[in-house]
């Protein structure tokens, strides 16, 4: 008999293997051509994930890989039910896979079936990124329980008993199913799990961000599920799970709780009586609201990830950010430093939010970034700084100190630059006087270290990809810090290149390669470093640069005088009657700014021949430039005129303006 069980069951997860998935999320706004390279290696993908997730089940085959490389490499992981043998597991991935490959476009999806679930990606998998759950139109099917506040209760109570297990018990792997009495007629089943590439405490906090949702949208009905890229929780009151050994919990009822459940009943048909009334005058007002339903999910359940009292749920190379290296500060302090955000105090302020000046109870200065609260990129760009620049040390990075979260509140804390930023210095003719060439030089310097550190020396090589005048600092020393990773990325430590169809950072400043193609790399913030190298020397703005007959851009002028031998003319007065030394200096570093602004991203010198030209005598030879791009500065729309007109540039904290290709 327990082998016909065993057979009958085995039938029905077979069935359900084959079965429509319960979610499929291509929603990427980044799509691969059809037969592209991208495709072929999706292909292979998906079948080494086919051939190799089954191995090690029962208990939830889980595997990752990636196929291909360079900007067509492939990224995948899947992971099968814990409760399923390896031939229902490979015949679930492969349904998935044939599925998400016919179904989905895009470059970056996932799809969820009851038994198993497949990811792929043209970005590395990294994971408890930011959760984000869905939820599965099966959950609607579902009939309403007749005592939602209790059943609520008795549920969570079964859930926080299995995340327990799941997260905490290794011989588990990340999977566990169990079962509680409700009542005298029913039995609440659940079934939690989550992928194995994170670490107890991880999963845990996944399922915390699970179980609020699974209250908000199925504690009523009589079951539900909900589904995430790193865990999955459901439960029903029938057995649905293959495993007989559980054990029965049993809720601790309160004595006469019994007798309340006709109160209870009232009480909540009163209340949905309510609040269909509501919904019915506001069902227009509900349409508008319905496109933002899921970014402002994702914003909630990020905002609990990160004001966790134990850890900032944010990995870099496997390692937590904890609340001890990068402190969190109450809205309370924050406030009574900057005087309540009083405008006396704004610094600046750009499109995603507002810098002001404050000073804290020890004395020590800050510059505070408060993001805005209905900006979905805002609380990207929180993420993203956090995730970066939290442990990055550098003389010429700025140091992020804390941050703050509160309700919609997002705020992140900076070490306060009373010189505020280069741009406020060299494109205005009165403060510009203030910079002699020593002080020039040593900037520029500074810059080429501070790059050369992201690029090669940090733990991670990132890429800043909105290098601009306005996000270098200058502090009490004039020593030059880059500012504002909101919008920077992380490459792996064989990945030369990447490429996106979401264009963020400044026209000017931007590679033409990234501009015209999306395709960025390390040598896109090699041509942004030559562009503000040029606007340096000769005191104007790549942007502002007006056509003339001498040149359609402040690029081209400065390669036609290199061409004449004339390229002391480019370099501003002011500089050139405080250097002592105009044609030595000045000239090789406009040979390094032309160097760096060539059109082919080959032909440009990495960071770390920058440092060594810079520091280099004559007898370190360049190599001739080639003619730079003239066309990024002709089409480009100077960043400045999306802003207000309070200066944004102080402190140089803002956030980059997204502009479409």
């Amino acid at each position: 008999m327990p082998f016909i069980i065993f057979i009958i069951h085995l039938s029905i997860l077979s069935v359900f293997s084959r079965a429509d998935p319960l979610y499929t999320d291509c929603s990427s706004n980044i799509n691969y051509r059809s037969n592209s390279e991208f495709e072929n290696n999706l292909r292979l993908l998906l079948n080494d994930l086919s051939s190799n997730t089954s191995r090690g089940t029962p208990l939830g085959g889980f595997y990752n890989t990636f196929a291909g490389e360079n900007q067509d490499i492939v990224y995948g992981q899947t992971l099968c039910r814990g409760d399923v043998n390896s031939t229902v597991c490979q015949n679930c991935i492969k349904d998935a896979g044939d599925r998400i490959l016919n179904n989905c476009k895009s470059e970056d999806a996932i799809i969820w079936y009851e038994l198993c679930q497949v990811r792929y990606s043209f970005e590395i998998i990294v994971p408890m990124q930011v959760y984000t759950g869905m939820f599965p139109e099966t959950n609607k099917k579902k009939k309403p329980v007749k005592d939602p506040i209790l059943f609520n209760k008795v549920l969570m109570h079964l859930m926080l008993k299995l995340s327990d297990k799941a997260a905490f018990n290794a011989s588990n792997r990340m999977f566990a199913t169990g079962k509680i009495k409700f009542s005298d007629e029913e039995t609440i089943y659940g079934l939690l799990q989550c992928t194995r590439d994170i670490s107890g405490g991880d999963c845990n906090n996944c399922f915390q961000s699970v179980f609020s949702e699974l209250t908000e949208c199925c504690s009523d009905r009589q079951g539900g599920t909900v589904v995430s890229e790193n865990c999955n929780v459901r439960f029903e009151l029938y057995q649905f799970y293959n495993d007989s050994s559980t054990s029965l919990l049993v809720y601790p009822f309160p004595q006469g709780a019994k007798l309340k459940i006709w109160e209870v009943m009232a009480v909540t048909l009163a209340s949905a009586l309510l609040v269909l009334i509501i919904i019915g005058s506001c069902t227009v007002y509900f349409q508008h609201l319905k496109r933002r339903q899921r970014d402002n999910k994702s914003e909630r359940a990020l905002l609990q990830e990160l004001a966790s009292p134990t850890a900032v749920t944010i990995t870099q190379e496997g390692n937590l950010v904890t609340s001890e290296e990068l402190p969190f500060m109450d809205l309370t302090t924050i406030r009574a430093a900057t005087d309540d955000f009083k405008d006396s105090n704004k610094l600046g302020q750009g499109g995603f939010g507002t810098v002001y000046q404050g000073v804290l109870p020890n004395g020590e200065e800050v510059a505070v970034k408060r993001l805005s609260k209905k900006s979905w990129q805002g609380l990207e760009e929180f993420r993203n700084e956090v995730k970066l620049i939290a442990k990055l040390q550098h003389r010429n990075l700025v140091r992020l100190l804390g941050c703050g979260i509160e309700g919609e509140e997002k705020l992140l804390l900076y070490e306060f630059m009373p010189n505020r930023s280069l741009n406020f210095f060299i494109f205005d003719s009165e403060r510009r006087s203030q910079l002699d060439w020593k002080t020039c030089y040593n900037i520029i310097g500074g810059i080429a270290k501070g790059l050369l550190y992201l690029h090669e020396d940090s733990r991670l090589k990132i890429i800043h990809r909105d290098l601009k005048p306005s996000n270098v600092l200058l502090d009490h020393e004039m020593v030059a810090k880059i500012s504002d990773f909101g919008v920077a990325r992380i490459f792996c430590e064989n990945q030369n290149t990447n490429n996106t169809k979401r264009v963020v950072g400044t026209y000017g400043y931007m590679a033409p390669e990234y501009a015209m193609e999306g395709i960025f790399s390390i040598k896109s913030d090699v041509f942004s470093f030559g562009v503000i190298l040029l606007e340096i020397i000769s005191g104007k703005k790549n942007n502002g640069f007006h056509l003339t007959k001498q040149a359609q851009t402040l690029l081209g002028y400065a390669w036609r005088l290199w061409k004449e031998g004339k390229e002391l003319v480019f370099v501003d007065p002011l500089l050139r009657e405080s250097s002592s030394r105009p044609t030595d200096e000045i000239r090789r570093c406009i040979h390094i700014g032309l160097l760096c602004v060539q059109e082919d991203p080959a032909d440009r010198p990495t960071m770390s021949s920058v440092v060594v030209f810079l520091k280099g005598s004559e007898s370190v030879s360049l190599p001739e430039p080639r003619q730079p791009a003239f066309a990024v500065g002709r089409v480009a729309v100077p960043n400045d005129q999306s802003m207000s007109s309070t200066d944004p540039t102080i402190n140089g904290l803002t956030i980059s303006t997204i502009s479409p290709r």
